[in-house]
C-alpha cells in the first residue's frame, strides 16, 4: 500500500511510520531516489526526471521506484522538499531587517540558479515538507524586532520571494542569449536602423543609453539590483522600527 505523501516527506522524523523497524534493508532508500532524481533535474532539466530514466540509472524497475515514492508528481514535491532543506541560509546575526531580506533575496537566487528545475514545480503541496517549513521559518525571522503582524510577514515575504522567482526565471533562461546578442546585435544594427530611420525617438534613445550601458539588451545584474532596491523600499513603507 502507497504511503502518504505526508509520510514520505517526514520519513526521516523519529516519529515517522515503520522508522526503525527491523527486516532486510532496501537497495536503495527513498531518499537515495530523490537524491538521483535531482542529479537528473541539475543535468537536463525537470523533463529529463522520469520514473522509467530513474530506474535505469539505479538498476531497478519502474515499479520498485514506485513503491518508494508514490508517482512523479509526488516525486518532485520530495526533491523541492529535500533541496530547500539543504540550501544554505545565511546568518542573520544581528543585522537590520534590510540586511535579513537582501540575504535572503541572495540565497534563493542562489539556489535557484544551481537548480533552475525548482522554478517549473509549483506544487502547493510542498509547503507540507519540513524542508520546506524550516526554510520559511528561518526566512519569516526577517521581520524580527518589527511591528509587522504575522499575516504581514507571511504577505511581505511572499512578495519578496514571488520578485526572486521571477528574476531568478530571466537570469537563469535569458542569459545564454544575452552573451550571444553582441554578435546578432553586430549583423542586425545596420539593417534594423534603416527600418526604423527617426520613428520611435523614445525607444531609440533609451534602448541606445541602456544598451551602451549593459552592453546587452538586458542586464540581469542591473536589472536584480534595482528591483530589488525598489521591493526593499516598499516594504520600508510599511515597517515601523521600535525605537
Amino acid at each position: 500500500m502507497p504511503r502518504s505523501l505526508i509520510d514520505l516527506l517526514w520519513r526521516d522524523s523519529p516519529g515517522a511510520p515503520g522508522r526503525g523497524r527491523r527486516g532486510p534493508k532496501a537497495r536503495y532508500s527513498t531518499g537515495d531516489i530523490v537524491s538521483k532524481a535531482i542529479d537528473v533535474a541539475d543535468a537536463g532539466g525537470l523533463d529529463a526526471v522520469t520514473v522509467r530514466r530513474l530506474g535505469q540509472a539505479l538498476e531497478m524497475t519502474a515499479m520498485s521506484v514506485y513503491t518508494h515514492v508514490n508517482s512523479r508528481d509526488d516525486l518532485l514535491v520530495l526533491m523541492a522538499d529535500h533541496t530547500y532543506a539543504e540550501m544554505p541560509k545565511t546568518s542573520f546575526g544581528c543585522s537590520a531587517w534590510h540586511t535579513r531580506a537582501r540575504r535572503v533575496a541572495e540565497d534563493n537566487l542562489a539556489l535557484l540558479s544551481a537548480h533552475a528545475w525548482l522554478l517549473d514545480i509549483d506544487d502547493p503541496r510542498t509547503v507540507l515538507g519540513p524542508g520546506t517549513i524550516a526554510k520559511y521559518d528561518h526566512e519569516l525571522r526577517i521581520f524580527d524586532g518589527t511591528t509587522f503582524s504575522d499575516l504581514h510577514r507571511d504577505a511581505a515575504l511572499t512578495f519578496l520571494l514571488d520578485f526572486v522567482r521571477t528574476s531568478a526565471g530571466r537570469i537563469v533562461r535569458t542569459t545564454p542569449m544575452v552573451q550571444d546578442f553582441g554578435a546578432i546585435w553586430e549583423q542586425s544594427a545596420h539593417r534594423l536602423a534603416n527600418y526604423l530611420g527617426d520613428n520611435f525617438p523614445l525607444a531609440q534613445r533609451v534602448g541606445g543609453v541602456a544598451g551602451e550601458a549593459m552592453n546587452a539588451p538586458y542586464g540581469a545584474a542591473q536589472a536584480w539590483e534595482f528591483g530589488l532596491d525598489r521591493v526593499i523600499a516598499g516594504l520600508a513603507g510599511f515597517i515601523t522600527q521600535p525605537n
